[in-house]
């Protein structure tokens, strides 16, 4: 190694980080102005493609026919993080006058300004950041860059410098000037220039000749990226053949590589691919004119990532489908905490839909947050967007008012975490106490405190997904039993969604012990639940001669969650045999601990799983032998009368089902489909299903989903199976529960009133088959009511 080569490398590794205006004050203060240092490729290398481009980019002469004009002014040419190479001097001396060079180092310039000041006195010097530069819009015809973008994009800084330089290249240069960058190809660089220079621009990539030597080095590539007035997206071209770089290993495959990965992204924005497209990919038009409306017009693109915000966001911005509607705001946000971002309302095109029309906003940005802005508040994340969402507004906003921001919220005004614990079936569980914010003005009266406390499961999984939900009580309290859908939560998401007037309640300190609380078990807080009992209806007259002549129901839930539906039918129909089907053992021992659920005689769990423990059914008529799965009551139930003392040991028969419940919820909260999970709406469990029924055996389905495609196909599967169909619609077109018969002969909808009385008269027997008064009316009058919302669809 040379002399010169050697003190080259030991001065530029006192430079450390090539970002820091200290260390390049240094490095020029050590070199001297007299001695050049160039990066990647000399004059001899650069002069015929550099000199071949630059001609290309300037004016065009007039026609020999044209009267003489003046001579056009000169290319200006713009060589930012200049440094000290000779590169600028050659191309003033090859006639190129129209150069002005920036660094940051006040050394450097000071120093080429006093080398060239006499022998070139129309070349520029500035001292200035090429990442904030201090001149007009389009000031100039080309800007040749030789290793400045290399020298920001380090990869353990990562891409925020690099982004902010580009930025301000495309500002500076005028439309049909061209970007010339020298550059080692790194993928992270090739990246980010890929992205930058993608709608409105016309990309190559050269291949820089080499010095002749006998020791292999890293190639040199010369990118050039024309501005164009049109947002036409180009494929990336290049000059050469790809064998020809093939000696030169990694660095020519991952070149090759990013092209042709790039140009497969160009194609798919071309062919209209749903991509992700930047704000400044937008605002160039690469999906129409965005201070327009255009309806119908929906697009996925980030924001902030190229404009020096704090955080980035994932957004989709929507155009209504119909403009003709009557919009409260012409532009508006809506935020989506990471929480619920996964669910199918929030991640799928059909979904977001149904927020826009809900919004009533002519154009929604839906920003959908993610762990990032974990540590932010929503006025800090507020502040950071709201620059950004005002670009992407359309014209003519009449109102003049500023953009609304509105939130995926749950409606929750106090929460106390009771207890959490992970599970190696299902994630980590909580059990919390909650007040909501708003209920129905109905409900103020219900307990002396004016506030209700309940207490609900989530599962993490699906944290925007209320599992069950239990009204809490103190102990000795009496209240009146009111509906759930006189209770309405903003928001939030469950098994079942609510509606009604809101009115402002009291807060209930929850905060402290909780132990004087106790779960309700004659209420039911979530309408699903009554109207999967409303469908008993449809068999009330076996039920009746069942119950009549001291005989019992086969029932069994697939699905324990907190219990609370096997509590209230043990309570409100005591000839029910119920066997519970639960997957996850760790929900058992919650349900009992926290939820006040207990086992006896006619009420029995099963840890199994329920499309096997089906499946058996079906197959012979009798279950396997579940006894040893079979969980018991660890401590006296007084529902139960202290009567918990089934066997762990004891084998156990269960004859063919009378009512068979599914309310299991899916794991994949994207599919679309909430509840239940897909295996059991298939085909062919269906078809076992229906092996498994007594001849006037009930099959009722929790399905959960806001979306139409998903709820008909469901449906199409079930009538294929069952003889007759009906469906129960509850609260904003989310909750339907289905109800399939087994048997041929079913009861007619003229009948419908007379098996709803015959229904409420069933909720009111008692254990020893007489009527009661212990039982709460109200619910029973609620559970009748949905009875008139049943339909038939077969």
């Amino acid at each position: 190694m040379s002399k010169k080569k050697q003190s080259e490398e030991e001065l530029l590794q006192t430079l450390g980080d090539f970002t820091s205006k200290e260390n390049w004050d240094k490095f020029f203060t050590i070199r001297g102005s007299d001695d050049s240092f160039e990066w990647y490729a000399e004059w001899p290398q650069l002069k015929d493609p550099l000199l071949s481009h630059l001609s290309s980019t300037a004016p065009p002469s007039d026609p020999a026919s044209a009267p003489p004009q003046p001579p056009p002014p000169p290319l200006q040419i713009l060589v930012p993080g200049c440094g000290n190479s000779r590169l600028s001097e050659h191309l003033y001396d090859a006639g190129f006058h129209g150069i002005t060079n920036v660094d940051f180092s006040k050394v450097v310039i000071s120093d080429m300004l006093r080398r060239n000041v006499r022998s070139r006195p129309d070349m520029r010097w500035r001292v200035m950041d090429i990442t904030n530069m201090q001149f007009p819009d389009g000031s100039f015809d080309a800007i040749l860059d030789k290793g400045g973008l290399d020298a920001l994009m380090e990869p353990e800084l990562g891409p925020k410098l690099g982004k902010m330089y580009l930025t301000e290249v495309k500002r500076v240069l005028k439309s049909g000037g061209k970007f010339i960058g020298l550059t080692l190809a790194e993928s992270h660089v090739l990246g980010l220039l890929f992205s930058k220079f993608r709608f409105g621009w016309k990309m190559s990539i050269h291949v820089v000749s080499q010095k002749p030597s006998n020791k292999p080095s890293l190639l040199t590539f010369m990118v050039v990226a024309e501005k164009e007035s049109s947002t036409v997206l180009h494929q990336i071209t290049t000059s050469f053949a790809r064998s020809s770089l093939d000696l030169n290993g990694n660095q020519a495959r991952g070149l090759y590589e990013a092209i042709e990965n790039e140009n497969r992204i160009r194609r798919e924005y071309s062919n209209g691919s749903d991509l992700i497209y930047s704000l400044e990919d937008l605002q160039l038009g690469a999906k129409g004119d965005l201070l327009e409306l255009s309806q119908g017009r929906r697009l996925q693109l980030t924001l902030g990532e190229y404009e020096g915000s704090r955080f980035s966001y994932r957004a989709v911005m929507l155009d209504a489908r119909q403009m003709t509607e009557p919009f409260l705001y012409h532009c508006g946000v809506f935020l989506v905490p990471k929480t619920r971002a996964h669910e199918w309302l929030f991640s799928s095109e059909e979904g977001q839909w149904m927020v826009v029309e809900s919004s009533k906003a002519a154009r929604l940005i839906m920003v959908l947050l993610d762990t990032s802005h974990t540590t932010a508040s929503m006025d800090d994340i507020q502040k950071d967007l709201s620059p950004l969402v005002k670009r992407l507004a359309p014209a003519n906003n009449n109102t003049g008012a500023q953009i609304p921001f509105m939130i995926a919220g749950d409606g929750i005004k106090q929460r106390k975490i009771v207890h959490q614990v992970t599970s190696t079936l299902t994630g980590l569980i909580t059990v919390e106490d909650v007040v909501y914010e708003n209920v129905d003005g109905n409900v103020s009266h219900l307990v002396p405190s004016k506030a209700l406390l309940f207490r609900r499961l989530t599962f993490q999984r699906a944290e925007g997904l209320v599992q069950s939900e239990a009204l809490l009580t103190r102990e000795g309290g009496t209240q009146k039993i009111v509906s759930e859908t006189e209770r309405k939560k903003s928001v939030s998401s469950s098994k079942s969604r609510k509606k009604g007037n809101q009115k402002k309640i009291d807060s209930l300190a929850i905060h402290g012990s909780s132990n004087n609380l106790k779960v309700y078990h004659n209420y039911l807080a979530s309408s699903y639940h009554m109207g999967i009992i409303s469908g008993f209806m449809l068999i009330s007259s076996y039920l009746e001669s069942v119950a009549s002549t001291g005989r019992t129901v086969k029932a069994v839930v697939i699905g324990l969650g907190a219990g609370l539906l096997p509590m209230f039918l043990h309570g409100c129909m005591p000839f029910l045999d119920i066997e519970v089907v639960e997957l996850d053992p760790v929900i058992l021992n919650l349900a009992r601990n926290y939820f006040g659920f207990c086992e006896d005689k006619h009420l029995k769990v099963h840890i199994a799983d329920g499309i096997q423990f089906v499946r058996e059914v079906a197959a012979d008529g009798v279950s396997g032998k579940h006894g040893n799965n079979d969980a018991q009551c660890d401590a006296e139930c007084p529902s139960s009368n202290g009567s918990c003392t089934a066997s762990h040991a004891e084998s156990k028969v269960i004859s063919k089902f009378d009512i068979l419940i599914i309310d299991v919820d899916s794991s994949d909260s994207s599919s679309g489909m909430t509840c239940p999970a897909a295996d059991f709406v298939e085909e062919s469990f269906l078809l076992t299903v229906k092996d498994s029924l007594s001849d006037q055996g009930l099959f009722v389905v929790n399905l959960v989903s806001r979306s139409r495609a998903i709820k008909n196909m469901v449906v199409s599967r079930m009538k294929a199976v069952f003889s007759h169909l009906f469906c129960l619609q509850l609260e904003e077109d989310v909750n339907e529960v289905l109800f399939a018969l087994r048997t041929e002969d079913c009861i007619k909808e003229d009948r419908f009133a007379e098996a709803a009385v015959e229904l409420e008269k069933l909720l009111s027997r008692d254990r020893n088959d007489l009527p009661g008064k212990s039982k709460p009316p109200e619910m029973r009058q609620i559970i009748r009511d949905s009875t008139e919302k049943i339909k038939c669809l077969k």
